[in-house]
């Protein structure tokens, strides 16, 4: 569920991108009243205006929605420590009753071989 809606969040977020670089600025709109191809335009002789808002606005919404759903997932996950790999106390106890090679002493013999300088 979580990985379906990742996917549709990505999506949503490249076509907000896409119908975003679509649109023109408010300075395009000079151009235009100079010939500047209005009747080629795919969208009509209103131009791409007012569907272009509309959608990004219905996407811009999706993807809050989306955004939305997907932290409190995550907000869910972060809830449940024994499934993210967290060890109990028992278990750090026991490990720290363990010895190790930094401890001192206990009986152990440790006839690590020494290097004997050289003179030269």
């Amino acid at each position: 569920m979580q990985v379906a809606i990742l996917m549709i969040h990505v999506a949503i977020a490249i076509a907000l991108v896409v119908l975003i670089l679509l649109q023109q600025g408010k300075g395009a709109d000079a151009g235009a009243s100079f010939g500047g191809g209005a009747s080629q335009t795919v969208f009509g002789s209103r131009g791409s205006g007012s569907f272009l808002s509309r959608a990004t606005g219905v996407l811009a919404a999706a993807f809050f929605a989306t955004s939305l759903t997907l932290a409190y997932f995550a907000s869910q996950a972060g809830q449940a420590p024994e499934e993210a790999g967290i060890p109990d106390a028992e278990l750090i106890e026991q490990q720290n009753a363990v010895p190790t090679l930094d401890d001192e002493g206990n009986g152990m013999d440790n006839a690590a071989p020494v290097l004997e300088e050289s003179g030269n």
